[in-house]
């Protein structure tokens, strides 16, 4: 440190002081504009898809098997959209996913929670293996299971009916694991308290952690309903009744029937994924709270 800092009191190290804070601000900066940049190509890859299903679904049958064309179609029609509509079959489609997403949503979010809150609460012998087996089910696609369970729906006689398609999908080992996390990050003295108060695990489980569970369960639940109602190949290889077909199985009908029929074939994929645009608008709140609450830690 020099005489003349001494005297002014001013230290040397002073001014890269100062600096910091500007290269914070400039990295910051940097970093905007990268991830604005990132979320913007992005949005693009998603959205030209977007707009080509919408355009092709507005075409002509004719128009559609040309291939790719201009982004706006010279004569949009709705046809496909009423052949789809007055045909019926699409509405047996609606009711078949309605049925089993919202079962299966139900039944998801009630014994995931249930078994999150086991996991997260209760101490017994093996939690730790029965954890790290819950971890190792995430790993295993869901493809290699396909042929197991339609084994096992067959030896049941389950084939053929709504249950084949809602059994399988119950046990969501990613949903125990999202819901083990956010009650881990619960603060137990909610617990100790409704302890004190001779509350059981039943009575805590239902009358103070899953009231405080909103955001988590709303977001499972329309993850859960999303998932099961784009399904295809679970319900491609356990449903062959085409009163009982969902959206995605029907569609794949339709393309097998009726050869190019490009502009109906995405009509019913517009159609389709109508219901899940509106919930998703409708909840878009609970959602981001269920997604960002998993990380709060007690």
């Amino acid at each position: 440190m020099s005489a003349t800092s001494v005297r002014n009191g001013v230290s040397a190290a002073a001014p890269a002081a100062r600096v910091a804070p500007e290269k914070a601000a400039s990295s910051g900066r940097a970093f905007t504009v990268i991830t604005t940049v990132v979320l913007v190509v992005f949005a693009v890859i998603w959205l030209i898809p977007s707009l080509f299903a919408l355009k092709t679904s507005l075409s002509s049958n004719a128009e559609a098997a040309l291939g790719t064309g201009p982004i706006l179609t010279a004569a949009p029609t709705l046809h496909s959209y009423g052949t789809l509509l007055a045909s019926g079959d699409i509405w047996n489609w609606y009711l078949s996913s309605f049925l089993t997403s919202a079962v299966t949503t139900f039944l998801t979010v009630l014994f995931a929670s249930m078994a999150g809150f086991a996991l997260s609460r209760l101490q017994f012998p093996g939690r730790r293996i029965v954890f790290l087996l819950m971890i190792l089910g995430i790993m295993v696609p869901a493809q290699v299971l396909v042929v197991p369970i339609f084994q096992m729906l067959n030896i049941a006689g389950l084939l053929n009916t709504y249950w084949a398609v809602i059994f399988p999908q119950v046990p969501a080992v990613i949903a125990v694991f999202v819901f083990k996390q956010f009650f881990d990050g619960l603060p137990r003295e909610l617990e100790e308290a409704a302890r004190i108060d001779g509350a059981g695990y039943w009575r805590i489980y239902r009358q103070v952690i899953m009231p405080l569970s909103k955001p988590i369960i709303a977001a499972m639940a329309i993850v859960t309903f999303v998932g099961v109602w784009n399904n295809l190949i679970l319900p491609l290889f356990v449903v062959s009744n085409p009163e009982l077909m969902t959206i995605p199985v029907g569609l794949a009908t339709v393309q097998g029937s009726f050869g190019q029929r490009y502009a109906d074939i995405q009509a019913g994929a517009v159609l389709g994924a109508l219901p899940l645009v509106v919930l998703y608008l409708i909840f878009q709140r609970r959602i981001i709270e269920g997604v960002a609450g998993t990380g709060i830690k007690g």
